[in-house]
């Protein structure tokens, strides 16, 4: 068997253990993520790489064309770096909400920080449910 062949063999075995790695750990290892896909059949928590990117799946759905991560934030969510604050995103509703204490950047990465003050916080910061923590 080549070498080839047995990384092959192995890829499956990888794709099942990846799953218990924590945020943090999984984004040094997004390669070993397998690759968001057409007629695939998602549940809610499965975090998927396309391109160089990991995102975690908002809400199970089987995945059609156009359905493409950066595309679709009703069900995939980038899978944000440690320490990072994600620009605030108008959510779709209630899997994708703000819950008391999530931080966001609005209205873009250079803007202040906001902290939701609620749970399912789909209220722009500004508007209502954020104070300002910088």
């Amino acid at each position: 068997m080549s070498v080839q062949d047995e990384a092959r063999a192995l890829r499956p075995m990888l794709e099942k253990a990846v799953v218990s790695l924590s945020d943090a750990d999984a984004l040094v290892a997004v390669k070993l993520f397998p690759a968001w896909a057409v007629g695939v059949e998602y549940e809610a928590d499965f975090r998927v790489r396309y391109g160089d990117i990991l995102y975690r799946c908002v809400q199970a759905h089987t995945s059609q064309s156009g359905w493409e991560p950066p595309a679709t934030p009703a069900l995939w969510t980038e899978v944000a770096k440690p320490g990072e604050i994600p620009v605030w995103r108008q959510p779709t509703g209630a899997q994708d909400a703000y819950n008391t204490g999530d931080l966001v950047r609005y209205p873009d990465a250079d803007g202040p920080v906001y902290r939701s003050t609620m749970d399912n916080n789909v209220w722009q910061p500004g508007v209502y449910g954020w104070e300002v923590v910088t």
